[in-house]
């Protein structure tokens, strides 16, 4: 009998699992239509599951808002592994970019929600700020090895220029105008014939 309970073990670890990615999933497309006011009961119906199944694995709002927004963090972190591996390194910078602007387009309740949840989480900022740099350095690292890219612009750099190009579009249907700034950025990144700072040496002056 404790031989059949061991084994029997994983079964609920597993379903626990799939329960949380379906609350995940659901809470996304909930917060995204809802500017992230719907109620958690919403939630736990659009996945299928009860309200103490969602209590569990998200005690309180707050949490459930944290972990929907981690998880979108490492989408995108997992975006950027699978364009580094292959392709032109300006179209695969290029694509991650836009994939940056669609999801705050498309998911603007929950980017508005979530804003909310970071403000006063300085932990949940730099872990935010460490994987999207790390995004991005992968893809500029290798365009700058291949020789496509200049090597004076750091990822944190390009980072706070795509967080700008968010900032500045005020208007209601902005996509379009943010997509083009996306293609100024990559175009200006692209090696020229002009003389380049290597990064190194950027980062040094500038904490002199």
């Amino acid at each position: 009998m404790k031989a059949k309970s061991a084994h029997s073990s994983p079964k609920p670890r597993a379903d626990s699992i799939r329960n949380r990615e379906r609350l995940l999933v659901a809470a996304t497309k909930i917060f995204s239509a809802d500017t992230g006011h719907a109620s958690l009961e919403a939630v736990a119906r659009q996945a299928g599951v009860g309200i103490g199944t969602l209590y569990r694995h998200f005690p309180t709002r707050e949490t459930l808002f944290e972990a929907v927004y981690r998880h979108e963090v490492e989408q995108l972190f997992a975006l950027a592994e699978k364009l580094s591996r292959g392709g032109d390194p300006a179209e695969s910078l290029r694509k991650w970019l836009n994939a940056n602007v669609r999801l705050v387009a498309t998911k603007k309740g929950m980017v508005e929600a979530l804003q909310l949840v970071t403000h006063g989480s300085s932990e949940l900022k730099n872990y935010s700020f460490e994987r999207l740099t790390a995004a991005i350095a992968m893809l500029l690292d290798r365009g700058v090895a291949a020789g496509v890219f200049r090597s004076d612009v750091s990822p944190e750099e390009l980072l706070r220029a795509l967080v700008g190009i968010f900032y500045s579009q005020a208007a209601e249907k902005w996509q379009p105008g943010a997509l083009r700034l996306v293609n100024v950025l990559v175009d200006g990144l692209c090696r020229s014939t002009g003389a380049r700072v290597p990064r190194r040496s950027l980062r040094r002056r500038g904490t002199q």
